[in-house]
């Protein structure tokens, strides 16, 4: 087995002079809400394993709000289904709950099972103080996934419960890995290679300043439709892998994280916006496509029900106030998207793959860029 260790050193869309809207945090990542860490593990090999005849090239994202708490904090949820040929675990109680406990986990179709049994006893083990009790508790985890399995022997069900236990523990604050790591190892977008990708935005409610972060893991859209800061770049860089004028196979989880003190309805809301983030490049929402997004607040912060008071405030941002916070999502998913992009290294054209799947071309694409008036530098 090869666990890759990705280097951060292509530079992301700003860097390059995209011209994206909005402030971010120091990061540009969901990291730069307070009291979030990302984790991953990547396998990415060229050789198949034994008795199979493709190579391994999957993994798994770890997101864990109040990562520092030693008891499990719930946090205030809502999510949106745009088109729902996926799968994210726990959506149903989270809909009339309107919460969570414990980490998101995102992985390959084909692990969601693995990883919910890992998870779970990750978590046991991880809030001993509360799991291993003689209360009568359960477990539900958020795990979602899209499938590698243009470039990953989906097949061999090579995820394991150390994978997911890896990543979990390695769950940190600070600048996040995008790209070919994690569960978006295998992962295409737009016929490009795709995969990780983060960003965020601060916007002043009432007064206060606030963070947004967005995390995807982006396997979704086609060649044609492909369109970056208002550009139809699809309809000029059609070289390279043959899936790129396929009929799309794939899909999309967003992760949105806040430390804006909102309701579960509002952040259904807030959670619906990643709609028009992720048609901001192109994508109409196949029918192929799983897209389901998560927005979680870290705000609000409670005891688990059962040691709860049977009284509990809860504080809110006004409605009044919400557009802001809604450009700030739209934006912050649609930059999300194309920094997996720009992060991503080609994968596959082995003598063991069905073929090879070439990520972005950074000057190309800022040259076209350049001939459309939206390079910012």
């Amino acid at each position: 087995m090869t666990i890759a260790t990705p280097i951060l050193n292509k530079p992301r869309g700003r860097e390059l002079g995209l011209p994206f809207a909005g402030l971010t945090g120091p990061h540009n990542a969901i990291t730069d809400v307070a009291g979030i860490g990302v984790g991953f593990r990547t396998i990415m090999e060229n050789e198949p394993r034994p008795g199979r005849k493709r190579p391994v090239r999957t993994g798994v994202t770890a997101i864990l709000p109040h990562m520092a708490s030693e008891t499990p904090v719930p946090v205030y949820a809502g999510v949106h289904r745009f088109n729902g040929n996926g799968e994210m675990t726990g959506t149903h109680w989270i809909e009339d709950g309107g919460s969570f406990l414990g980490p998101v986990v995102i992985t390959n179709t084909h692990g969601i099972g693995m990883a919910h049994h890992a998870t779970i006893k990750w978590m046991i083990d991880r809030y001993a103080s509360t799991y291993q009790t003689d209360e009568f508790l359960w477990l539900m985890p958020v795990i979602a996934e899209t499938y590698d399995g243009a470039l990953n022997d989906i097949n061999g069900l090579h995820l394991m419960e150390a994978d997911v236990k890896a990543a979990l523990d390695a769950v940190a604050a600070g600048p996040v890995q995008e790209g070919n790591c994690g569960g978006g190892t295998g992962m295409i977008t737009y016929g490009f290679k795709g995969g990780t990708g983060t960003s965020s935005r601060l916007v002043e409610l009432g007064g206060e300043t606030y963070t947004i972060g967005t995390l995807v893991q982006a396997n979704h859209g086609q060649r044609d439709w492909l369109t970056i800061c208002g550009v139809p770049v699809g309809q000029h860089m059609r070289d390279g892998t043959p899936q790129s004028q396929l009929q799309e196979r794939g899909s999309i989880i967003v992760v949105i994280a806040t430390d804006l003190p909102l309701a579960p309805h509002q952040l259904k809301r807030v959670a619906r916006r990643a709609s028009i983030g992720i048609g901001r490049n192109g994508t109409p929402g196949g029918n192929n496509s799983g897209d389901i997004f998560l927005a979680l607040s870290t705000a609000n912060r409670q005891p688990m029900a059962h040691r709860a008071p049977p009284r509990l405030a809860l504080e809110i941002i006004n409605d009044e106030l919400f557009d802001p916070a809604y450009s700030a999502v739209v934006d912050a998913v649609e930059e999300a998207v194309v920094n997996a992009m720009l992060a991503a290294e080609d994968a596959g054209g082995t003598v063991h793959d069905r073929f090879r799947v070439d990520a972005i071309r950074h000057e190309p694409l800022m040259e076209l860029m350049q001939q459309y008036g939206r390079r910012s530098r």
